[in-house]
Formats: C-alpha cells, sequence, structure tokens
C-alpha cells in the first residue's frame, strides 16, 4: 500500500471521514478531502435545512444563511492547511458559525417565522457539526 491509503483503508487515523472506495493504492477519486469529512457532510445538510424551513423575516433568513455557508467553506478550507494549529483554528471559527446558524433557527421557530420540521432537522445537523467539529479540534489543535 502507498504512503496515501493506509493499511486500514481510512485516509485519516480517526473515523470523521468516509471509508475510502478501494483503488490502486490512491486517494479516492471524484472527491475533495472536504468532501469525504462527514463535518461538511452534515454541515451541507444543517445548510438545506436553513434554506428549507424559509424564514420569513428578510433579515433572520440572510443572517442564517451567510452563517451556514461559512460553516461550511471554513471546514472546506481548513481541510487545506497544512499547520496543525492552523487547521485548529479554522475549524474552531467553523464551530462558531454553527453555533450562529443553530441559533438563527432556534431565534426564527420561537418567533414563528418558519416551518417547525427543516428548523429542529437543522438544529440536530447543527449538533452534529458541534461535536464532530469538537473532535477535529482537540485532533489538530
Amino acid at each position: 500500500m502507498s504512503r496515501l491509503a493506509p493499511a486500514c483503508g481510512w485516509h485519516c487515523a480517526c473515523s470523521v471521514f468516509e471509508k475510502a472506495a478501494p483503488s490502486a493504492g490512491s486517494v479516492a477519486l471524484g472527491k475533495l478531502p472536504h468532501e469525504r469529512l462527514h463535518a461538511y457532510q452534515e454541515a451541507r445538510k444543517l445548510l438545506e435545512c436553513i434554506r428549507e424551513a424559509q424564514i420569513s423575516g428578510g433579515r433572520l433568513r440572510d443572517q442564517a444563511l451567510r452563517a451556514g455557508t461559512s460553516v461550511c467553506l471554513n471546514i472546506a478550507e481548513a481541510v487545506g492547511r497544512t499547520g496543525f494549529a492552523d487547521r485548529a483554528r479554522v475549524f474552531a471559527i467553523a464551530r462558531g458559525e454553527s453555533c450562529e446558524a443553530a441559533a438563527a433557527l432556534d431565534i426564527a421557530l420561537a418567533a414563528g417565522l418558519c416551518a417547525s420540521g427543516p428548523a429542529t432537522a437543522g438544529a440536530g445537523h447543527a449538533r452534529a457539526v458541534y461535536a464532530l467539529l469538537t473532535g477535529l479540534i482537540r485532533r489538530f489543535g
């Protein structure tokens, strides 16, 4: 096996990445590193829930969408960083943005400004993102 594909078949020493498809000793083709990260996948689900919640307050909707987008983008940026401390710092920013997105959904729900199903599902995805990012921050920090 090559250096890029460890014997266990994982691209990372921990289970935050999807298991790689068997290949000839190369990184899974067709996916960028952040796309294989479970935290990124959960962040995408959070962003979809924010959109599906259809928050009626324009400023709150904009804030929620920007926070949800920022979570995804910061996770992708962190994966591209080479230094562990820098990677942990950007993951921490993404974790803060996930809290902001969850709070925006919670406020919209409490004020009756959005659909309850997507808002509740979004809160669950935000909790998952928070937990996954906490693990990544501890690992790289």
